[in-house]
């Protein structure tokens, strides 16, 4: 999962704030007011300079990150019993990280190898376990009880995880989270309201939407914000 102001992806159409199990609403709404001051203060005017950088320099970043997440994808795949998206998403993995350069460009995709995004949290879900309540966390922006529970899974499954030399650890998941931020600059503009709640209203809309792998939920809104999150 990517961290930090992730949720910013989807508006919610038919999930609303006073719904959610949201007990720490308090001590939530603080750990969020610290996240958008981090974020006002350092990692947006970062992220507004990166946004300057050349096209192809943008998406071989980007394609960079998500080729590191395509071992926990295949890892969750076989867990939740898609052996076939297993096979399809380690042969992206390979491909890409061999003909690709280390990810830094897509070969797979051209070749009829579709990219899939699955964590530990979706295959708990999957096998039934709950969401929990709603958790806001500093810096590392929304979550659940269950999101919470797995994210040590899902590190350990991190590409970057296995690496030896720290700083270069803590290099790569800084890039990570100012790639992501700064694809998020554009959609901005469509939040509304209490940004709280359209954030958590987001992010659980979207745990849903992915869960369910969109099926049975539908949302024009997610597929356009798809579409622009990975041109």
């Amino acid at each position: 999962m990517k961290v930090f102001f992730y949720t910013f992806i989807i508006s919610c159409s038919f999930i609303y704030a006073e719904d959610i199990n949201d007990p720490f609403e308090d001590l939530n709404r603080l750990s969020f007011e610290f996240n958008e001051t981090v974020d006002e203060k350092f990692l947006k005017p970062v992220a507004e300079t990166y946004s300057k950088s050349p096209r192809f320099i943008k998406r071989g970043v980007t394609n960079f990150f998500d080729n590191l997440e395509e071992i926990d994808t295949t890892v969750n795949q076989i867990l939740q019993g898609k052996i076939g998206y297993a096979a399809n998403d380690f042969t992206r993995f390979v491909l890409n990280s061999t003909i690709g350069l280390g990810g830094i460009f897509d070969v797979a995709t051209p070749m009829g190898l579709k990219r899939h995004e699955e964590d530990f949290s979706q295959t708990l879900a999957l096998w039934g376990v709950p969401s929990g309540p709603y958790i806001m966390l500093p810096l590392l922006g929304p979550s659940s009880a269950r999101d919470l529970f797995s994210r040590p899974v899902s590190s350990f499954l991190s590409v970057t995880f296995h690496m030896t030399e720290s700083d270069v650890n803590i290099a790569l998941k800084a890039v990570d989270a100012l790639e992501t931020r700064e694809r998020l600059l554009e959609i901005e503009s469509l939040i509304y309201g209490d940004r709280y709640n359209f954030v958590k209203d987001s992010y659980v809309q979207y745990m849903i939407y992915e869960v369910s792998d969109g099926e049975n939920t539908v949302d024009e809104f997610v597929d356009d914000m798809d579409d622009f999150l990975i041109e």
